[in-house]
């Protein structure tokens, strides 16, 4: 029998991975946008409850969420993954002072170069797993899920953000050459679709837009290219973009000023959903449990 050929990848992993390392000396000067993100998000673990002795940031980049996620869990082991190795040499001092000084295996914090769709991590060995603005930037975020359901315990917790649709809305709509300027976003609502197919349980999702502004069309590309998040998908141009084209973008995204500013669209989804106790065996056989009744006396 033959197979169906595997489909091209939309998403060029080797840029990504190229670009960000470009940027990891400096990452910590342009990536204030993921860190009011991960403010957003510390913010809505009021609402849940957890007990997590290990917790996993997946897709960490140089680490600056474990302060407020150490802050949160005391006691638990923290494992901070990241697929580029130079985003992972400065995640140790992101820590507080006295969580440097403690080892590993008793509360520090473990660094992995790793692919989310492959974690290098046993299963059911993680209470929290964490991820700020991660998903956007895989080809197919469903294995990532998968992997994140695999390694996480039972009445453990995802907790993440990605970016929707209209994000840089106004980026795309000033090219018309055929080619991608953004990366492609994904709708909460495939995004929740994709959780339950994972075996996650009552998925929570919810969305806001955030609108940054800039004084000019060079300013907003420079925060980008800065955070690393110019585009990486494999419909990009290759060559050089003419000044040409560079002067019709400008000149059509002027007609997006307002107040003497260049809006920036990003819209934010949040989700959460839990790992419960599986009702099928790997097999496809049903679980039934049985309790033994209380005796009267």
């Amino acid at each position: 029998m033959s197979q169906e050929p595997t489909p091209p990848a939309l998403l060029d992993r080797r840029q990504v991975r190229r670009r960000f390392a470009r940027v990891a000396e400096t990452y910590g000067e342009g990536d204030f946008f993921a860190r009011e993100i991960d403010r957003r998000m510390q913010e809505r673990l009021d609402y849940v409850r957890v007990d997590a002795k290990r917790v996993v940031d997946l897709g960490c980049a140089r680490g600056a969420s474990l302060r407020g996620l150490a802050a949160r869990f005391p006691a638990a082991q923290q494992v901070a993954l990241d697929w580029v190795p130079a985003m992972l040499a400065d995640v140790r001092p992101q820590l507080p002072a006295w969580r440097r000084w403690i080892g590993g295996g008793s509360g520090g914090a473990l660094t992995l170069a790793a692919d989310a769709a492959k974690l290098p991590l046993l299963s059911r060995s993680a209470d929290l797993i964490w991820s700020n603005l991660l998903l956007h930037w895989l080809d197919d975020p469903l294995p990532a899920l998968a992997e994140a359901h695999r390694v996480l315990e039972v009445g453990g917790l995802l907790m993440f953000s990605t970016l929707g649709p209209d994000t840089l809305k106004e980026l795309r709509a000033v090219f018309a050459d055929g080619y991608a300027h953004t990366q492609r976003f994904l709708d909460m609502h495939d995004i929740g679709d994709m959780l339950v197919a994972c075996g996650f349980a009552d998925p929570v999702m919810d969305m806001e837009v955030i609108k940054l502004t800039y004084d000019s069309f060079d300013d907003l590309l420079g925060e980008l290219r800065a955070a690393g998040s110019s585009c990486a998908m494999s419909a990009r141009r290759r060559g050089l973009t003419g000044r040409a084209s560079w002067a019709r973008a400008r000149a059509g995204y002027e007609a997006w000023r307002e107040d003497g500013k260049l809006p920036a669209t990003f819209e934010v989804v949040y989700g959460h959903a839990w790992k419960v106790a599986p009702v099928k065996a790997a097999d496809g056989r049903a679980i039934v449990r049985f309790e033994t009744p209380r005796r009267g006396g």
